[in-house]
């Protein structure tokens, strides 16, 4: 009895383990730097819901793996946006950008005023 007790509690922990949903997406975000890298990186895995973030800074984009009952897209995209980075559904606060490292600054205006 007790082994069958300690079979159905695996089974129902696999079965829930298996019916958790998730979904994997990729978008641009703008920035520059391994600086960029760690900070949205860090902003995604913070939420939760998320299980992997990756922020690959020669192709600028986004790949983060998540559960959507727990997280929807547009919240990854504010969460990114909060740091001071760009993304295709949510732009970043001005003064949220004004507070990334210079090195970081990825707009034109910043880039122009560098050179």
């Amino acid at each position: 009895m007790k082994n069958l007790l300690s079979l159905l509690f695996i089974l129902c922990v696999s079965a829930s383990a298996m019916a958790q949903k998730k979904v994997e997406v990729q978008f641009q975000t703008d920035g520059v730097c391994g600086m960029c890298e760690k900070r949205i990186e860090t902003a995604l895995l913070n939420l939760d819901g998320v299980w992997t973030a990756d922020w690959n800074v020669e192709t600028h984009e986004t790949m983060v793996v998540y559960n959507p009952k727990k997280i929807e897209e547009l919240e990854l995209h504010q969460a990114i946006a909060a740091v001071g980075h760009d993304t295709p559904l949510v732009k970043a606060k001005d003064e949220d950008y004004a507070k990334v490292h210079g090195c970081c600054k990825y707009r034109e205006e910043a880039v122009r005023k560098a050179h």
